[in-house]
């Protein structure tokens, strides 16, 4: 981590990450298809859930696993270990009370969220049912990804990524098992997948966490000999408690974007959504690449060798932009190949492919910023990750609604404002590298 060679690192290390990745998208694929087989209701309910389950995973395995990876990674890279076990234990403490957090918002207001966003009758109460399980059982979600952040900060991708992996092969028979009735289980019809997820992840919770209790263990959890103090929170907090609120400002902006969309009817809003998917999609494969940067450039900021954790960071922002960037252009010039996995409406295949065929081609500059800013989770210095994000809100939500209400420019003008609010995250991170976190002067 601190002088090996740098590109086969970030892609050795990458690697597990990568595959935890893949293994998390098809949970996603195959919950949607064995809800499917219940009805549309439920189907229903389990869109009206995914939102707030996305936010479950990026805030706990991204935003604030960031803060605890980067807070792990620095003390590590500085010689303090000591200092990298008080992070450890605040984490779990962190974890705790997030989990604690979000059992009380979506399920003791659960009802309330879900029919903001559109729920009603039986669909409604089956999303509540659903989140019920899902969220009182969360803590096992924010303890498996708190730990396997910790696991992260010390450079060991291999245990949580493959012990992710191996929840996700669990959590895919485990979701048709308890939703179908399968093998003598209980039919727990929507609330199977909710089920299946927690006790997944309350195993993968237990190995990681036994990784950190051994006697051979490269990082011990334990309770910290003086106690709990505010400094080692902080340091924690200020990236990801930052981080969270950024999660829900990205989402907040597509949901703006979503409803000034919808001025151009139901066809365009389903196109917008299917094609905006896919960017959904390029987040965790940048985090894939991005986790690894959060570890190297914490360790190597720690270390005081801030020109080695530049270079880290661009080298693995432009593998992911590369990756972006093909995948992109791709789905411009042959749209359908992404949309035709949806949809055969002809007016929804239009809409999507106007929208892809304006934002596709920045898709590139979308993969170097998102593995910039996990990078820059690694300096424990997050104003100007914040800032680049403000800005992708403010000219994507902001200049859509003065291009169609101020100059009538329609979704042309709209879909130009969301790749302009991409193209700018992109610069302002990358600006951002030349700043005194980046280079200790």
């Amino acid at each position: 981590m601190l002088a090996g060679p740098i590109v086969p690192t970030i892609l050795v290390l990458s690697a597990p990450n990568v595959l935890n990745v893949a293994m998390q998208s098809l949970v996603s694929i195959f919950d949607s298809w064995f809800v499917s087989q219940l009805g549309i209701v439920d189907l229903a309910a389990l869109a009206l859930v995914f939102p707030t389950q996305m936010a479950l995973g990026q805030m706990s395995a991204g935003a604030m696993g960031g803060g605890i990876s980067s807070s792990v990674a620095r003390a590590l890279g500085s010689g303090n270990r000591a200092a990298a076990e008080q992070a450890a234990a605040h984490a779990l403490v962190i974890a705790l009370g997030m989990a604690a957090l979000f059992a009380i918002v979506f399920v003791g207001f659960g009802r309330t969220v879900y029919g903001a966003l559109g729920g009603s009758g039986a669909a409604l109460d089956r999303a509540e049912a659903f989140a019920t399980v899902l969220f009182l059982g969360s803590f096992a979600h924010w303890i498996a990804n708190s730990m396997a952040s910790v696991l992260r900060g010390t450079g060991d991708m291999k245990t949580p990524g493959y012990a992710l992996v191996v929840t996700a092969a669990l959590q895919i028979p485990l979701t048709g098992a308890l939703t179908l009735g399968w093998f003598g289980l209980p039919a727990l019809g929507i609330c199977g997948p909710a089920a299946a997820s927690v006790i997944s992840f309350f195993l993968g919770a237990l190995w990681m966490s036994s990784r950190l209790m051994g006697r051979h263990a490269v990082l011990r959890l334990h309770w910290p000999a003086r106690g709990f103090h505010w400094a080692s929170f902080s340091d924690i907090l200020k990236v990801g408690l930052i981080a969270c609120v950024v999660v829900i400002l990205t989402n907040g902006t597509v949901l703006t974007v979503t409803s000034l969309i919808g001025r151009e009817g139901d066809a365009a809003i389903a196109g917008y959504g299917v094609g905006s998917r896919l960017e959904y999609m390029l987040v965790p494969i940048s985090f894939g690449v991005g986790a690894t940067l959060t570890a190297l450039v914490g360790t190597n900021i720690g270390a005081r060798q801030y020109h080695r954790a530049r270079q880290m960071a661009w080298s693995g922002a432009l593998i992911a932009g590369f990756i972006a960037a093909a995948i992109g252009l791709v789905v411009a010039v042959w749209p359908d190949l992404w949309l035709g996995l949806f949809t055969n409406d002809v007016r929804v295949l239009a809409s999507g492919r106007h929208y892809l065929s304006i934002v596709g081609p920045v898709y590139g500059f979308f993969g170097i910023a998102m593995a910039l800013y996990f990078a820059s989770q690694g300096t424990g210095e997050m104003v100007w990750p914040v800032a680049a994000n403000l800005a992708r809100i403010a000219i994507a939500a902001g200049g859509s609604l003065i291009a169609l209400d101020r100059f009538g420019w329609g979704v042309s003008g709209l879909y130009t404002c969301v790749a302009s609010g991409i193209v700018a995250f992109s610069l302002l991170l990358a600006f951002s590298t030349t700043r005194r976190a980046w280079t200790g002067a």
